[in-house]
């Protein structure tokens, strides 16, 4: 509910105070007085595009300010708590909740909730849960299919409301399985050629098995092979040299031989030589040796150094065609492992379809049945709901009128089930119903609309509703039932309406009046809550134009009698409801 609405800067407001409270809250005044700035202002509140064309002539700037009392325990309780927004206590359970928006010249506008600067788009957020706000546009709005959709949803009850939350959810899960598994599908080609180059890949990469450091190591063991013809060279003419008979007994060897053989011939003529010809055998044994060494090493070097260096060619030769296309050894090992991962997740994307497949034919089937328990129940509130808003259409001047609330079944499903919902209006018997936008003129929208709060009130309240001149194209008895319904609507909710007619002024709990001043300006001192000779003073001026005429104001005070208003000069009066039948 709304306690308190501040104005400044706003259309021909200057300054002002607009003090609200419970019930039926009633403004009028004459034309241009300003009564719908304060359903503008109140637009802005509640998120509406900020522009700079609302500002007061030679006015900087424009604000809103209202304070809400809301439960303590609530989704905007809890929305203001996520924003690090404040709340005044208010006893019983409530809350106080103070919302402003500003507009400047150059058109920014400026919000905030709970004392914490918000974007608009919270301040709309908000509103939702707050507030219902009627105007030329909202009837507008009430012929969309959209619109009409959540009237009919709203007036369902909860238990509809749960299983059209739950088929959204729903809903939500299979598009999302159904878009994975479109683009799965889309995809398989592709994920089959990266597979299939992976595979190669990694099949290369398993082959050659490289190591890290390995094309260093591979390096340094050609680099000595490639130096094995030297030493082969060398080994070989060192053992030529010790032992080699195309030398005629003039290697090593064979001298050694020589020598030994020349002391033998003479070894008994002086022991002295003995020790000698000991020495030379046995240096010439040792030369034997050392010549088949070399000669071993040599015949080494001959047998596997050429096949050796040409497997470690053709080692690096693999080896460096893998640094070239991966950048290093340690790359291509990396890619090996990573390319594994991705090739098993790659190979198990068939299962995933699979199963993906099976999925979303499931929650399809899930979908398309509840989706047939929506529809059985729109169908069942359809019937109620076009007979209860008929009988409300019948007390507001439209006898004949009635509302028909159409459900056809749709083969698509979508996110809110599988049916179309039409408003349809049939103005008289034997005429064809039709659409909204094309059956029913400005008057004949304001009374659907207002019928339908009415009777949607009953399973769906909201706060506070706000109606901007809802009795356009309404007079005579029909505008005194357009009050009698505005004022059982004002029972559970705050109501508060701009008005021309006195017929609606009558019903109201607070009537007030704004006036503008002596130079064209509406300041506090502009809006009055009216009582006693005020008020009938004010309802003659809406019923004739003339405030002081004596039949005018004897009218008003029929008016006010019928309607059931307190404090009608004259005598107490009876509770309105006595003439609501």
């Amino acid at each position: 509910m709304i306690e308190e609405l501040r104005l400044s800067g706003l259309g021909v407001i200057d300054e002002a105070v607009l003090p609200l409270g419970p019930g039926l809250t009633v403004l009028t005044g004459e034309t241009g007085a300003g009564k719908t700035m304060v359903v503008t202002a109140l637009g802005l509140l509640l998120g509406a595009r900020a522009d700079s064309g609302v500002l007061r002539a030679g006015a900087d700037q424009a604000s809103v300010e209202a304070r809400w009392l809301i439960p303590q325990a609530g989704p905007v309780a809890a929305r203001i708590d996520e924003v690090g927004g404040a709340l005044d206590a208010a006893g019983h359970g409530a809350a106080s909740l103070v919302l402003s928006r500003s507009v400047s010249a150059d058109g920014r506008s400026r919000a905030s909730a709970g004392g914490r600067s918000v974007p608009a788009g919270l301040l709309a957020e908000l509103g939702e849960h707050l507030v219902v706000l009627h105007g030329q546009s909202e009837q507008l709005r009430l012929k969309s299919p959209a619109a009409q959709r959540h009237l009919l949803d709203a007036y369902a009850g909860p238990d509809h409301q749960a299983a059209l939350a739950a088929y959204r959810d729903a809903y939500q899960q299979w598009r999302a399985e159904a878009e994975e598994l479109q683009r799965l599908q889309a995809e398989l080609a592709e994920r089959a050629r990266e597979a299939e180059a992976l595979r190669l890949d990694i099949d290369e990469l398993e082959r050659i098995n490289p190591r890290v450091g390995e094309d260093i190591e591979i390096a340094a063991q050609i680099e000595t092979l490639s130096r094995r013809e030297d030493l082969r060279l060398a080994a070989s003419t060192a053992h030529s040299a010790l032992s080699d008979e195309s030398m005629d007994g003039r290697d090593a060897t064979g001298l050694l031989d020589a020598a030994r053989r020349q002391l033998e011939r003479v070894a008994g003529v002086d022991p002295a030589l003995e020790p000698i010809l000991e020495q030379l055998a046995a240096l010439s044994y040792q030369a034997a040796e050392l010549a088949a060494s070399l000669g071993g090493y040599v015949a080494g070097l001959d047998s596997d150094a050429a096949v050796e260096l040409e497997e470690l060619q053709q080692r690096r030769a693999e080896l460096t065609q893998l640094e070239r296309r991966y950048g290093s050894l340690e790359a291509a090992l990396k890619h090996m492992s990573t390319g594994s991962a991705r090739l098993f997740e790659l190979d198990g994307d068939t299962s995933r379809i699979d199963a993906l497949t099976a999925s979303v034919t499931a929650r399809y089937d899930d979908l398309r049945s509840r989706a047939r328990a929506l529809l059985t129940t729109r169908r069942e509130a359809a019937d109620r709901l076009a007979e209860a808003v008929t009988a409300e259409l019948a007390a507001l001047a439209m006898p004949n009128a009635r509302l028909h609330v159409v459900v056809t079944e749709e083969t698509e499903i979508g996110p809110d089930g599988a049916d179309q919902i039409a408003l349809l209006l049939q103005p008289h018997p034997g005429s064809e119903p039709r659409p909204l936008g094309k059956g029913a003129s400005g008057g004949e929208l304001s009374r659907l609309m207002l019928a339908l709060e009415v009777v949607i009130a009953e399973t769906d309240p909201v706060p506070t509703f706000i109606f901007d001149e809802v009795d356009a194209g309404v007079g005579g008895a029909a505008a005194i039932e357009v009050g009698r319904r505005l004022a059982r609507l004002a029972r559970t909710a705050q109501v508060i309406v701009v008005t021309h007619l006195a017929q609606v002024a009558a019903f109201a709990d607070n009537h007030v009046t704004v006036v503008k001043d002596g130079s064209g300006a509406v300041s506090t001192s502009s809006l009055r809550s009216l009582q006693g000779e005020e008020r009938v003073a004010e309802m003659a001026r809406l019923l004739s134009g003339l405030a002081e005429s004596d039949s005018a104001q004897e009218h008003a005070r029929e008016l006010l009698y019928r309607a059931g208003a307190s404090g009608v000069p004259g005598g107490p009066a009876p509770s309105w409801e006595q003439h609501s039948a």
